[in-house]
């Protein structure tokens, strides 16, 4: 999901010019009419909604059902666009106090104005078997019974009308206003590096630095500086887990991984054959891995600054933003003309925020806004070649969105499990033609090693954050976590998936403190290793198949959220339940390291 100041000129260092968003298709300004007149509007149409429908739901007939859902759309539709808006411009720039405080207050009224609405789900969700099977039988309204079965899958952990409102209602001064504090809080950490004060992103991306020395001293600066700010992290990890744990209880989730399954659509058994797959790969994967990297570095050991070190083969190289342009729009012109073609907006129209700028949000994302506007992308452009693959990431997420939005808004939104396809695959299908342009096998091995890398962090490392978060919410269920038992927690996980190989510098203990995903979206990380395994093995079909795959991808990406992965992967013969299916995708990386190793000699 940088600072006064600090890298202030980041975004002219030799990149060309850098995209930064227009979000006048959202609203014009903070200011505009038309803000204040959707604002009003909800409140209006959120209150009359539940005038109207609240206790009658069942008995409205497919026709007024329909029209029913149509008017909460929306509503959904409505207040999507207004929090779009005001969360991209606080995106832009964290510290900024009033960009905060809009943000604040549009979260305030639309939670108070959507609160009346908490009836529609508990309603939907005491409709009895038959009557509901027999309303979803009409054409018109069965289209939207997937986003209605995932609803009535929250039926056993439904609680009382007035708690369901009660937790609506608080929620902004509950996880939310936690979530903002760490995201403010990590906006305005400094880090001292060699007599420079530079910005998290800035600081992370000096662990890939060609010199050994520049990386160690950004790792020790991350460390001290998460150790000054440990304990804040500490309570509000602690809170956020026993905030989660008291819902689950009350819930009766049989696990804190269930709800995130739940909303994912995805069994707990496949997540489980997914983690349990990757935990038995450390070994032929990262741990082997590791061990070449050593030696290509003439190391004994490795430390953590070397993690993401670049190969002494490879020339330090900067990457204009144009090349970076031409370099992923032709990947994916190569796949298919359509697919760039879907992809140029982006950088012609102000859809793209690239540059690296005082108070702007760590790392990258797609959001998709609303389906009747277009998603925007953020990165945080730095020139490196990794950069090139994190524009072919998000803006394979944007493509799929743009594909997505024809399902309209409450069918558009994919499962996670399932929003990281395009993503990943365009990652692949840039990274492919790199590799067959390769004019040198140390450009090859370069290039091989680089891929090799991102699919351990995609996976190994997702997998151990996975297992992390498992650990940490099983220990909070049993009282209050101090810093050092975090610390234990988060060195029990890295150990074991990096390997041997490795030494831990004293403070890198620390580092969970500042993975986001652990604060804003609880087992997320896992849907990275089930993306990236999903891409490996629709890539193989791919293969396989040639110009026939194309068609049946497209209308994988059209769905949107409208089907189950195993409708949606019947096509290409592939079926995420089969434990097999997961050894398929890192088979895959095992090849590339094979393959890495026989450069050797």
């Amino acid at each position: 999901m940088k600072q006064p100041v600090f890298d202030a000129n980041a975004s002219a260092g030799g990149f060309g010019d850098l995209p930064e968003w227009d979000l006048g298709d959202l609203y014009s300004a903070p200011d505009a009419p038309e803000f204040a007149r959707d604002m009003a509007w909800l409140e209006t149409e959120c209150a009359g909604f539940a005038a109207e429908y609240e206790e009658r739901l069942a008995g409205l007939d497919a026709a007024g059902f329909l029209a029913c859902v149509q008017r909460y759309e929306r509503i959904d539709t409505v207040a999507g666009r207004v929090m779009s808006y005001v969360g991209l411009r606080y995106y832009q720039n964290t510290l900024d106090p009033a960009r905060a405080k809009a943000m604040a207050d549009a979260q305030d009224r639309i939670t108070a104005y959507t609160t009346p609405l908490v009836f529609f789900r508990l309603e939907v969700n005491r409709i009895d078997d038959a009557a509901y099977a027999a309303l979803f039988a009409d054409p018109q309204l069965g289209r939207y019974k997937p986003v209605f079965d995932r609803m009535r899958a929250m039926r056993p952990h439904q609680l009382s009308d007035e708690l369901e409102k009660f937790l609506h209602d608080q929620s902004t001064v509950g996880a939310a206003a936690w979530n903002r504090l760490f995201d403010e809080t990590m906006a305005g950490l400094a880090f001292e590096v060699e007599g420079e004060t530079l910005a998290l992103e800035s600081t992370l991306n000096l662990l890939t630095d060609p010199e050994r020395p520049r990386r160690e001293a950004a790792a020790r600066a991350l460390a001290a500086t998460f150790q000054d700010n440990l304990r804040l992290f500490a309570r509000v990890h602690n809170t956020l887990a026993k905030d989660k744990e008291i819902e689950d209880r009350w819930r009766k989730m049989p696990s804190p991984q269930h709800g995130r399954h739940l909303a994912n659509h995805v069994e707990p058994e496949v997540v489980q054959a997914l983690r349990d797959a990757v935990v038995a790969a450390y070994p032929r994967l990262s741990h082997r891995y590791y061990k070449l990297k050593a030696k290509w570095l003439g190391l004994e050991r490795l430390q953590v600054w070397d993690r993401n070190a670049p190969l002494p083969i490879e020339p330090p190289r900067t990457i204009g933003w144009d090349e970076a342009k031409e370099t992923v729009l032709s990947a994916y012109a190569e796949f298919d003309p359509e697919m760039a073609k879907l992809a140029e907006p982006f950088f012609d129209k102000g859809w793209i925020d690239a540059g690296v700028k005082p108070g702007k949000a760590p790392g990258a994302f797609a959001h998709p806004t609303v389906t009747e506007v277009h998603p925007y992308i953020m990165l945080n452009y730095l020139g490196k070649p990794r950069d090139v693959m994190t524009l072919a990431h998000e803006l394979g997420h944007g493509v799929h969105q743009l594909l997505a939005a024809g399902q309209g808004e409450l069918l558009s939104a994919t499962p996670l499990t399932l929003a990281e396809t395009a993503s990943v695959f365009g990652e692949m299908l840039t990274f492919r033609r790199l590799l067959a342009n390769a004019r040198t096998e140390t450009e090859r091995k370069t290039l091989l090693a680089g891929k090799v890398e991102d699919m351990i962090n995609t996976v190994v490392r997702q997998i151990a954050f996975y297992d992390f978060e498992c650990k940490l919410h099983a220990a909070r269920r049993e009282g209050e976590l101090t810093p050092d038992d975090i610390n234990a927690l988060w060195m029990s996980v890295q150990a074991e998936s990096l390997g041997p190989v490795f030494e831990f510098m004293e403070g890198y203990e620390t580092f969970w403190s500042y993975i986001p995903h652990f604060v804003h979206s609880p087992f997320y990380v896992y849907a990275y290793a089930f993306g990236d395994g999903l891409v490996n093995a629709l890539y193989a079909a791919y293969e396989e198949s040639g110009p026939e795959f194309r068609p049946k991808y497209f209308e994988m990406l059209r769905a949107g959220g409208s089907k189950h992965h195993k409708a949606l992967l019947a096509p290409f013969g592939l079926d995420a339940s089969d434990p097999a299916f997961w050894d398929k995708g890192l088979a895959m990386i095992a090849g590339f390291i094979d393959e890495l190793e026989a450069m050797e000699g």
